[in-house]
């Protein structure tokens, strides 16, 4: 699968074989829009795969090991352009804690939710599905046993779509982010057996 992806912003350094990816990421790299900061950062390579499949679900281990600094980060994306994408990843913050998170920005503005995890946690699985233009984020620390991080609409994400990995260093920084066990399977996100639609 590895062979269909695609980047936005190819990296200076970066590796590519059948079964990993290793991205080296460059300082003042970041995804961002508007929301609080009220900045616009959209700099970070992004390597991708494009799919019109209505419903699937797409796993990759991420290993953060070499991270080290501030804002530090890696993770799954779904890039379909600058004001319309949505990440999960985690975030350095110092030697006490990272954030554990994810980003959805629909129409040019980002939201971020975040839970705190310990700075020794250097591998975070992710697992990503779809149903239509609705998705949902998972993550373990296992690759067995899989939490929700997040459910969210996209306002753009009705048709194709591009989704993949990607790493980056906002600040004065640079690490190596490392990708492997990526795997696109039947959507394991069911079907909703609760309240019915209105």
């Amino acid at each position: 699968m590895i062979e269909d992806f695609r980047w936005i912003r190819e990296p200076k350094t970066y590796k590519i074989e059948p079964d990993r990816i290793e991205i080296v990421t460059e300082p003042h790299t970041d995804l961002w829009q508007r929301t609080y900061y009220h900045f616009q950062n959209d700099n970070a390579p992004v390597l991708q795969m494009e799919t019109e499949e209505k419903r699937f679900s797409f796993v990759v281990r991420t290993d953060f090991t070499e991270s080290h600094h501030r804002f530090d980060q890696c993770g799954l994306v779904m890039y379909l352009d600058s004001d319309n994408w949505l990440k999960a990843s985690v975030e350095y913050e110092n030697e006490s804690f990272q954030h554990l998170g994810s980003v959805v920005t629909n129409h040019g503005y980002s939201d971020w939710a975040t839970t705190q995890i310990p700075t020794d946690v250097k591998t975070m699985w992710y697992r990503f599905s779809r149903r239509d233009d609705d998705y949902c984020i998972e993550c373990s620390y296992d690759g067995k046993t899989f939490c929700q991080m997040r459910l969210c609409h996209m306002w753009e994400g009705a048709g194709k779509i591009r989704f993949g990995v990607y790493a980056c260093s906002p600040e004065e920084s640079s690490f190596k982010a490392v990708f492997t066990d990526l795997k696109m399977t039947e959507c394991v996100w069911e079907e909703h057996d609760g309240q019915q639609p209105d």
